[in-house]
């Protein structure tokens, strides 16, 4: 029992080290980045849209029940179902809404099964208090999001602990000594496997809406089940049924070709369930993408496995002779997993990172940092490994075992933060939520004189055609009737002499212009209110328009 019992450990401390990762975060960012919103974020325009429309950086799915605009009044704003095109969400306004601020309310799914909660304000014709947003849509449950990691690396374990057994008894374990103990472990992989990905199948229900463990419906769990973490998690399962049925006859030496053909396209099937809900579903080449994380983890899963039978059972359990056999052998499959784990993982490190500021600047890259630390030091209980084993390690295995035990303790935090990588936004995307949305926003300014104080909005503040809104009140703060406005814009750096704009009156207080500015630089704007045949007054403000960033 005691090989089983070690397992047991390891198992506790990946799960110890996944917690201590994981735990002191904050619940997962989005993993897609919000790139432009029409209307823009904070903007005032003249004429109501008849559709909001945000743009993502991945294809989205909409949560059901979690999208809405709020108007100025309190109330429900939208009207029909939002829809979703690939990474764009249209939510269609209702007819004839009223003036001042609204609030539209999002929660989306990003396409490697994350959620995207957030909300934005726009105003219509006049800014007005914004509704308070409904508790809990921006949240994400940070213990759901924590017990998720944690479930996925148990996961993986489980993976591990059916792959080794499996692996060995079939084609290196003497005929001599007894399967029973090993058996025991490959069906506790099977059992911990499937166990993880149910509890992966609730936990996304929670995950998917913002509420705690057991604040899931029934429909809530259909919608993750028909859902492509659902249908993956699913075939998994059918999966695994199917692996349990076909790997007994080749235990007991009564398999053939078929059944091991049959086995391998089962296992190559359930690798690909894991990323196919992942980072690499909603990378900018998914099929590689996907292709890459299920041979890395068909590598890690076959060197860990291996290691854990080889130090658990083969180096205590076989003789001389045996180990003679059996150590060449195990050598060149080590090579190959480890070969093929370094090469998927280089490759996926590179789609997923995109350049060194986000390997260094992120929270994904320096976890992608932390895990090649690791594998380096796997590396080199490996190769020492490998040297003892060309050596006395043959008669007297003991020095071979610990060294073996190390490479697999470092090889199991290996898998660990794996599992946390899974629950982190990719380093391309987070540098991308880091540079924030990619249109410009809204300049503000208010500007004071003797008879009125005049707020300015002016979007996008950019380079090429602007909108421009003004509000005049009081210096007590009352709105002030405006007879006649005026306005021009001047670059005097580049040569522009004041142009006068073309402004319409909205309301007594309100007007607004569309013009252009095509140059960066420090524009000046002036603007005249007229109050009456003979009184009125002049304020001006500078506006930075900066070029676009590349």
């Amino acid at each position: 029992m005691r090989p089983l019992a070690r397992a047991a450990g390891l198992l506790l401390a990946a799960v110890a080290f996944t917690a201590a990762v994981a735990l002191p975060a904050e619940p997962a960012q989005a993993h897609a980045a919000l790139l432009r919103t029409n209307p823009p974020i904070g903007s005032v325009v003249a004429q109501a849209p008849s559709q909001i429309t945000l743009t993502f950086s991945e294809s989205i799915t909409a949560v059901p029940g979690k999208i809405r605009i709020v108007g100025p009044d309190g109330e429900r704003a939208d009207r029909s179902t939002p829809t979703v095109a690939g990474t764009t969400l249209s939510i269609t306004l209702r007819d004839d809404p009223k003036q001042g601020t609204y609030l539209v309310s999002y929660r989306v799914i990003s396409a490697d099964s994350h959620p995207i909660p957030g909300g934005f304000t726009f105003s219509i014709g006049i800014p007005s208090a914004a509704p308070a947003a409904t508790e809990g849509d921006d949240d994400v449950n940070a213990t759901v999001s924590t017990l998720l990691t944690v479930v996925k690396v148990v996961g993986y374990l489980g993976l591990v602990l059916l792959v080794g057994p499996v692996l060995v008894l079939s084609m290196l374990w003497p005929r001599r000594l007894s399967q029973r103990t090993p058996r025991r472990l490959m069906w506790t992989g099977f059992v911990v496997c499937a166990a993880a990905t149910l509890a992966g199948l609730y936990l996304q229900a929670p995950y998917t809406t913002g509420t705690g463990l057991t604040g899931v419906s029934v429909g809530d769990l259909l919608d993750v089940a028909g859902s492509t973490y659902g249908l993956a998690s699913l075939a998994r399962l059918v999966l695994l049924a199917a692996a349990a049925v076909l790997v007994r006859p080749l235990l007991v030496g009564r398999d053939r070709l078929p059944g091991r053909v049959a086995l391998l396209a089962v296992a190559a099937l359930a690798a690909l369930t894991w990323p196919v809900t992942g980072h690499p579903a909603a990378s900018a080449v998914p099929l590689m993408s996907i292709a890459v994380d299920a041979v890395h983890l068909a590598g890690a899963a076959v060197w860990l496995g291996g290691l854990l039978m080889l130090a658990g059972w083969l180096l205590r359990l076989s003789d001389e002779r045996e180990r003679a056999a059996i150590l060449p052998i195990w050598s060149r499959w080590a090579s190959l997993a480890v070969a093929a784990v370094l090469l998927a993982g280089t490759v996926s490190a590179l789609i997923q990172v995109g350049t060194p500021t986000a390997l260094v600047g992120t929270a994904y890259g320096r976890l992608v940092i932390a895990k090649v630390g690791l594998v380096a030091a796997a590396l080199v209980a490996a190769f020492v490994a490998r040297r003892l084993a060309a050596g006395p390690a043959l008669s007297r295995p003991g020095g071979l075992r610990r060294v073996v035990f190390v490479e697999l303790a470092i090889t199991v935090a290996v898998l660990a933060t794996t599992g946390v990588l899974t629950q982190t936004t990719p380093a391309r995307t987070a540098e991308q939520i880091t540079q924030g949305i990619t249109q410009p926003q809204t300049y503000t300014t208010t500007l004071t004189s003797p008879k009125f104080t005049l707020q300015l909005e002016v979007s996008p503040a950019a380079p090429g055609d602007n909108l421009m809104h003004l509000y005049a009140y009081t210096p007590q703060g009352a709105q002030l009737t405006v007879v006649e406005w005026t306005a021009t814009a001047a670059l005097p750096s580049a040569g522009i002499e004041p142009v006068n704009l073309a402004m319409i009156k909205l309301t007594d207080n309100h007007a607004s212009a569309q013009f252009a500015m095509p140059t960066p630089g420090q524009w000046e704007l002036r603007f005249t209110l007229r109050f009456s045949d003979i009184d009125q007054e002049s304020v001006g403000t500078t506006v930075t328009v900066e070029a676009p960033k590349s």
